[in-house]
């Protein structure tokens, strides 16, 4: 992805956090500039890669596969001082944009709407090996439970929410009309690098060609603690 197109994305998910009542806290407005100046006292950022994530999967098509998110609170599973057993994101797609059918092996998590489009989520059981199966799935929607069919389309409106537990595989696809969603996810602890599988083989974040300066560091970007 082109940097420029990165920085675009942050700033319209600004927008649309704000215009939703949804604050930020301080640290996802710093600059790089404020970055570089920060020490160990923002370790738990940097370990636990809170701060915003935008990505294209490595296959740049952002527009039609990708999402931006950020990482509000974070544990860690290998790091036995950071004591937090769960996670918080928000995340935005645009209309259009799908995210990619995919399973968590340890995580479970509660993908909210928080306001903007709707947004619909495809659902199969899943199994080791990469199996998707074609089988009844249940799932329960805000306290409801309810069994439906392999690859049944799960719409979430502003304010509702699906569980999604462990082996489930679910993507994202949002309707090709309309502005973008915001999503909560609230979930144990998250671990990108080990705890994804996708059903067809995929990176996860993205290439970037610096075609302008950095609008805010990724969570992947940044700086060593200034000593």
């Amino acid at each position: 992805m082109k940097r420029s197109r990165i920085n675009q994305v942050i700033k319209d998910m600004e927008a649309l956090a704000k215009e939703n009542g949804f604050h930020l806290p301080p640290f996802c407005s710093w600059t790089p500039e404020e970055w570089d100046e920060k020490g160990h006292e923002c370790d738990e950022i940097r370990d636990n890669k809170l701060g915003w994530d935008i990505t294209d999967y490595g296959l740049g098509r952002f527009d039609e596969l990708g999402f931006a998110l950020v990482t509000i609170r974070n544990g860690n599973l290998k790091d036995p001082k950071y004591k937090k057993p769960y996670a918080e994101k928000l995340l935005m797609l645009y209309p259009g944009q799908d995210s990619p059918l995919h399973y968590h092996w340890s995580k479970m998590e509660d993908i909210i709407n928080r306001g903007g489009n709707d947004l619909y989520i495809t659902v199969f059981n899943g199994a080791e090996g990469n199996k998707k199966l074609d089988t009844d799935v249940t799932v329960v929607t805000d306290g409801v439970k309810r069994t439906v069919p392999a690859g049944t389309r799960i719409k979430l409106t502003p304010g509702e929410s699906i569980t999604i537990t462990q082996y489930l595989y679910h993507d994202f696809v949002m309707p090709k009309e309309g502005g973008p969603v915001l999503l909560g996810e609230v979930s144990m602890c998250n671990d990108d690098e080990n705890d994804n599988c996708f059903y067809e083989q995929m990176g996860r974040f993205p290439e970037i060609e610096e075609d302008e300066p950095p609008y805010r560091y990724l969570c992947t970007e940044y700086p060593a603690a200034k000593d």
